[in-house]
């Protein structure tokens, strides 16, 4: 091995390292609430996916957050809930930074555009799929046409 290389070994401990340290933020900001929760969620299982599978299971069959990551992982989905809490949070982000900072006209445009720019983004992403519920048992099945 020549010095400097960078082994397997060396990255999956990294990735490990970052994903315990994503979910350390995720915890504090499901305590704090300026502070977002599920961004470090979603680093923390890809983090984990190059690392750790037992903790990557963990995350997404987390009683609470899994769904969530699961809808996010496998179909880039934010359910309408949480589509309306980014947005009102963001929303609400900018007032608060308007009204105590005062900016001027180009930060205040600049800041405003790439929030705009998030929104659009979180407002485009499809909502999860739901598994049609039916009220019929597995030995239900639709007659066939006789022939």
């Amino acid at each position: 091995m020549t010095p400097g290389r960078i082994t397997s070994y060396t990255l999956r401990a990294g990735y490990l390292v970052l994903g315990i340290l994503m979910l350390v933020l995720a915890f504090i900001g499901a305590l704090l609430p300026l502070m977002p929760t599920t961004i470090f969620l979603i680093l923390a299982v890809w983090c984990f996916t190059r690392s750790s599978p037992r903790l990557e299971a963990w995350v997404l069959n987390h009683p609470r957050f899994g769904p969530t990551l699961r809808a996010w992982r496998d179909q880039g989905a934010i359910s309408g809930r949480a589509k309306a809490m980014a947005l009102i949070g963001m929303l609400s982000g900018y007032v608060i930074f308007f009204v105590t900072v005062r900016p001027g006209l180009v930060l205040a445009l600049s800041v405003g555009i790439l929030i705009a720019c998030c929104a659009a983004y979180v407002g485009s992403r499809p909502l999860p799929s739901t598994k049609p519920v039916s009220d019929s048992g597995p030995d239900d099945q639709p007659e066939k046409l006789a022939e």
